[in-house]
């Protein structure tokens, strides 16, 4: 997935791989593997990818050992990963204990609203892990036209469908005119 990425950010930086592969001292060759995934990147390689691409490294990181299914293949999950945004966190209220069935958590959330009622309670703790690509009927969390959610995440034909567990909640049916991000998977369930 990580080469995925690299390849998305290099697209629509208009940059071809002959100038990548110039500004990083990689061979070209190497490069193409790498955006093909048969191929991952050392660490040092990829600071130097993300730096000639102005890039964040740590949210392409998060994709590192990462790899996508047919599923995934259907609903074009990379385009729907950011490799250039981060969460933006206005308070934070506390530290808790990452239960150890959830390691690879990089957030704990707490849940706002009462929206997944009757999975996760409202003022409990959801555990996320950034950039994971999810499968149907996984719970995430999401940037849905400006708005971050917890939805329970459903593909079917690959169209993408973010759904509440309390139903007096709207279902959301995901369009491409739509400015939808998924920042990651929700561990406890």
């Amino acid at each position: 997935m990580i080469g995925d990425m690299i390849a998305k950010a290099r697209k629509e930086k208009g940059m071809t791989k002959t100038e990548l592969a110039r500004l990083t001292d990689i061979n070209i060759g190497h490069l193409t593997h790498i955006e093909k995934g048969e191929r991952n990147p050392s660490h040092k390689a990829l600071k130097n990818i993300c730096k000639s691409l102005d890039i964040p490294y740590q949210q392409l990181m998060f994709t590192y050992d990462k790899t996508i299914n047919e599923e995934q293949e259907r609903y074009n999950v990379v385009e729907h990963i950011s490799y250039n945004k981060i969460i933006a966190v206005d308070k934070i209220s506390d530290f808790i204990d990452c239960p150890s069935n959830v390691p690879s958590s990089a957030i704990a959330l707490k849940i706002s609203d009462d929206s997944m009622e009757k999975t996760f309670n409202k003022n409990s703790y959801v555990f996320v892990e950034f950039n994971t690509p999810l499968n149907s009927k996984d719970y995430g969390l999401f940037n849905y036209n400006g708005k971050i959610l917890i939805r329970k995440f459903i593909t079917k034909n690959g169209k993408i469908t973010l759904k509440a567990d309390n139903s007096s909640y709207d279902i959301i049916h995901v369009t491409k005119n739509d400015d939808f991000y998924i920042i990651g998977k929700i561990l406890n369930k």
